[in-house]
């Protein structure tokens, strides 16, 4: 996967950037959950928090808190004895946490913000109530979860959140007896499913995965324990590296992103084999990728985002600038996420003078040599944000931002590390 020294498109190889990607949220949120429910001590290694870490951290310790006082295994125990979780933004929190306290059997007020009070919690909180477990109405908040947690068969559609699937793994091997999770339909995001079973095996959970014709099935024997393996360190972050190998295509000097594994279970690892269908000059090397300069070389692709929904904003902001048509496709999942992203992605890039037609599973976008600059809403979402900084690297006037501060929520320092590497020249934060 390595090319020889690719030079700069103006014949001498280009300067370098140099990046140390931070870790990967996705992976960190199950590490720390697994970590927790170990009876041993485990230490996991984070050399960076975002508001949706701290957020699974302080629900963490809540959930440790209420569990030493005295919770009874029934989730009925005296007036305090009930969890108070404030998952922030952050959908992993909220959609890991729900089937986790429920097989805990405790009693548990979920405090969400932002859109995610409104984004979908079915099938999930209907396949938990057939095991005994009740719930505030769908949408409420607090939104309120009581009772122990049978286990048993359930059923989710593959197409409508891995989050699902994810919190039932982690929750059902506490049980007294085996369960199933059956996956039916369209199967999406199963890069972060591969990922939970990565981090569950680290921590000594056994799932069995069987295909049944079209289907998954994951048998889950009950009455597993975690086991600490003393110190894990969570691997770098790909969705978030995207954003800097997009801005070593599009920019004037190559950059190099060190801490990925290219063998990682994170699906969106896949953004340096879209880049290089793109005609971008990707160099991969042991924990390190490398994106060349590659402007003049790119040429429009289709993409099926369905397990890759977190990569549409910056793929989108490749083909805004690649010769012909780029079509993305498979996206209609990214209507729920921290902003409408097909929305905000098309109204952003068409601000800012890109060509961007939005469909209702994806977006049709015509590339243009340049983009003007102008005024972008983040929409108060961290991957729109990033989108719209990274675009001032190609843009003749100043991109003028606002919302910027709403990158805390995956990468606090990214600010940081764009003017450290003088790369936000061009754009002006308000």
């Amino acid at each position: 996967m390595r090319h020889p020294g690719i030079p700069h498109p103006g014949g001498e190889r280009s300067a370098m950037k140099r990046i140390d990607i931070l870790p990967s949220k996705s992976a960190a949120h199950r590490m720390l959950i697994a970590a927790a429910l170990c009876e041993e001590p485990c230490d996991v290694i984070l050399s960076e928090r975002s508001l949706d870490i701290e957020a699974t951290e302080n629900c963490l310790a809540e959930i440790r808190r209420v569990r030493k006082e005295g919770a009874t295994p029934e989730g009925n125990g005296e007036a305090g004895d009930e969890a108070q979780l404030h998952c922030g933004e952050s959908g992993s929190a909220f959609r890991f946490l729900i089937p986790l306290v429920a097989a805990l059997g405790m009693d548990a007020k979920f405090y969400p913000e932002g859109r995610l009070s409104r984004r979908p919690l079915s099938p999930l909180v209907e396949e938990l109530e057939k095991k005994g477990v009740t719930f505030s109405p769908l949408g409420a908040n607090p939104f309120h979860v009581k009772g122990q947690l049978e286990p048993g068969a359930f059923r989710i559609p593959g197409n409508v959140s891995s989050q699902y699937i994810t919190g039932l793994m982690m929750a059902l091997p506490l049980l007294a007896d085996d369960s199933t999770i059956r996956v039916t339909g369209e199967r999406q995001s199963m890069g972060y499913v591969n990922l939970t079973l990565q981090v569950l095996r680290e921590f000594g959970i056994e799932i069995i995965t069987e295909r049944m014709g079209e289907e998954l099935v994951y048998r889950i024997p009950g009455n597993q324990k975690y086991r600490s393996p003393g110190t894990c360190k969570v691997e770098g972050d790909w969705s978030n590296a995207a954003f800097w190998l997009t801005a070593g295509v599009l920019g004037e000097e190559a950059v190099q992103v060190t801490g990925l594994n290219p063998n990682s279970a994170q699906g969106d690892r896949k953004i340096a084999e879209l880049l290089r269908q793109f005609g971008a000059k990707i160099e991969v090397q042991e924990d390190t990728v490398t994106a060349y300069p590659s402007r003049t070389s790119l040429q429009g692709i289709i993409i099926d985002a369905s397990q890759i929904p977190d990569m549409v904003p910056a793929l989108a902001l490749v083909a805004a600038v690649a010769n012909g048509t780029t079509e993305i496709c498979h996206a209609e999942r990214l209507r729920l996420k921290e902003s409408d992203r097909l929305m905000s992605v098309t109204e952003v890039l068409n601000a800012l003078g890109g060509r961007v037609e939005e469909r209702p599973d994806g977006l049709v976008i015509t590339g243009r040599d340049v983009l003007s600059g102008g005024r972008a809403d983040g929409f108060n979402d961290h991957r729109i944000v990033m989108m719209a900084a990274i675009a001032s690297l190609i843009t003749t006037d100043k991109v003028i931002l606002t919302g910027s501060a709403a990158v805390n929520k995956s990468y606090p320092t990214f600010f940081t590390v764009l003017e450290e590497n003088k790369m936000g020249n061009n754009l002006e934060r308000r």
